[in-house]
């Protein structure tokens, strides 16, 4: 059975609207980093940054429903919908299937 980033990039929002940091966390490679332009743009690339990043990102732009899915190059690109607005994501993935690279803002921003 080959990996299948769509369906890692769902499991990923269900885990973002389930508030579940822990599991988000483990989607993670060691190494990945974060672009996101939500709120002010930000880079995160280590570990502590990253679990900080989520603790601030699930209480100031909690996720509802999916928006829009589709593949990206090594990963795939989803849209959701949180408290401010529509928000585009794109994940890319290393070849153990963990999160290597996370581009999120604002849906209007054309992320």
């Amino acid at each position: 059975m080959s990996f299948d980033p769509m369906a890692a990039a769902v499991d990923w929002l269900d885990a973002y609207r389930a508030g579940e940091i822990e599991t988000i966390l483990a989607m993670f490679a060691d190494d990945a980093i974060v672009h996101c332009a939500c709120g002010g743009m930000k880079t995160i690339s280590t570990r502590q940054g990253l679990r900080a990043y989520w603790v601030d990102r699930l209480r100031d732009y909690p996720a509802s429903h999916l928006d829009d899915l589709r593949p990206s190059g090594a990963g795939a690109a989803i849209s959701y919908i949180a408290r401010d607005g529509a928000v585009s994501a794109i994940l890319t993935f290393n070849a153990s299937g963990k999160i290597a690279s996370l581009t999120c803002g604002p849906l209007n921003q054309g992320v």
